[in-house]
């Protein structure tokens, strides 16, 4: 066991605890606004929980992932039906059927589903590598992803849905892509995109996009979580406000202060300084999970570390986008700094398996 211990990656470990700091910080100020500290202790829970599915996950050999194929189809299988039972189950959240309620804590099936595809991406591509000069691969792994991107669209999560398609894009390119298949494969999400708009976007989710190209247009309604998100931002100056100082934060103009636009409270906060720190720890991440990948002994560790890095890289982007107006609010987290139980866990499983990959 203590042999064990010193094999794991505690840098990694040590970045991870950083991030989650950073969001705790917040989401204390936010709370404390409210005088409602509910969210803070269950993200230290939830912060807890998910350290121990880390440690749980590293003990274990990553090969029995590739080697159990029947093993992560019924992984896929669980994630498939949880994502159904919302859609027959659940009654709508703010228009959202995402969650499954149980008293104070929701269960977000989306986020495993992420952890679940990337291991089921990695395990069909390092087997056919290749023969990535075959369409028919390109189809049947597409199809994987097809489903429960089609099912968490439906809830309606345009955002989720996005990500999982970043994740299975980035893959492909990763595993050798032909230039053809990928130009076509852009030409039917232009046609797919145009579909949607037209037939199956929901008007809020056509007003959300619409708005971020008339960003001067409704500011006190559509525009108003843009609009509050860049006054946030920018009254942090270099240095901030101050912790617990943070009036967009703390009195309830900025929408979400706790998941979607945490990057804005925080950047309001503790500033440019606040926030270029933030950026280092994420750099060092990616560059620490990178380097696993890079001394990985085969394909599916290679390419689950690949798509786990993804998947990271997408949300910030995307997040912060969000936050600085440059692109539409989607409802997408910033990784292990937003509050959320089932992401946060999701990650740390991540993070578990890529500890395993460097333990074996």
């Amino acid at each position: 066991m203590l042999s064990y211990f010193r094999k794991l990656d505690w840098f990694l470990i040590v970045l991870s605890i950083l991030l989650v700091s950073f969001g705790l910080l917040s989401i204390y100020s936010s709370s404390s606004g409210r005088g409602d500290f509910l969210n803070f202790k269950k993200q230290i829970i939830f912060f807890a929980i998910g350290l121990l599915v880390m440690i749980f996950l590293g003990f274990f050999d990553w090969r029995v992932l590739r080697d159990s194929p029947y093993f992560i189809l019924v992984l896929y299988i669980v994630c498939l039906f949880l994502l159904i039972g919302l859609l027959l189950f659940v009654s709508p959240t703010r228009g959202v059927r995402g969650w499954y309620k149980f008293g104070s804590l929701a269960l977000d099936p989306v986020e495993m589903t992420k952890i679940v595809l990337i291991i089921i991406l990695a395990k069909y591509f390092s087997m056919r590598h290749i023969e990535m000069y075959r369409m028919k691969h390109i189809i049947l792994s597409g199809f994987y992803v097809l489903v429960p991107t089609v099912l968490i669209f439906r809830q309606p999560n345009l955002g989720s849905a996005l990500m999982l398609i970043f994740l299975w894009i980035g893959i492909l390119i990763i595993s050798g892509i032909k230039p053809r298949h990928f130009l076509l494969l852009t030409l039917c999400g232009i046609i797919i995109f145009m579909l949607g708009w037209f037939f199956f976007l929901k008007g809020y989710q056509k007003e959300r996009i619409a708005a971020f190209f008339t960003p001067d247009v409704d500011p006190l309604g559509v525009n108003w979580s843009h609009t509050q998100s860049k006054i946030a931002i920018g009254s942090g100056g270099l240095f901030g406000k101050g912790f617990t100082n943070g009036s967009q934060a703390r009195y309830g103009f900025l929408p979400e202060p706790h998941t979607d636009f945490i990057f804005a409270a925080i950047a309001e906060e503790f500033g440019l300084v606040g926030v270029a720190v933030l950026f280092i720890v994420y750099l060092l991440l990616i560059w620490r999970i990178i380097k696993i990948a890079l001394k990985a002994p085969s394909n599916f560790p290679r390419l689950f570390a690949t798509g786990f890095t993804i998947v990271l890289v997408s949300q910030i982007f995307i997040n912060v986008g969000m936050n600085l107006g440059l692109l539409p609010v989607i409802g997408i987290s910033l990784p292990f700094v937003s509050y959320g139980g089932s992401g946060l866990i999701s990650l740390f499983a991540g993070l578990g398996i890529l500890q395993s990959i460097k333990t074996h």
